[in-house]
């Protein structure tokens, strides 16, 4: 299934782009996307630790499964000021 994935902040600008779209099997998680993602951005993996991922409107963990009618987002911690 295809998955629009937006991307925020240092990790949009590490990527060189605010969206993507990536390709995952049936019953994928988060795990498995960030993966897909790391691969083709390889530079998003030193953030690994730190990034937190949406799935529509809510913070999901890494063994969420991904619906086709999720957007994800993702991001680096959010930061108040």
């Amino acid at each position: 299934m295809n998955v629009r994935v937006q991307l925020f902040s240092q990790l949009r600008d590490a990527a060189g782009t605010s969206s993507v779209d990536v390709d995952v099997a049936e019953g994928a998680s988060i795990s498995d996307l960030l993966q897909t993602l790391y691969d083709r951005f390889p530079v998003l993996r030193e953030h690994d630790q730190s990034i937190l991922v949406g799935a529509g409107v809510e913070f999901v963990e890494r063994d969420y499964k991904i619906k086709a009618s999720d957007d994800i987002a993702v991001m680096p911690p959010v930061q108040g000021g």
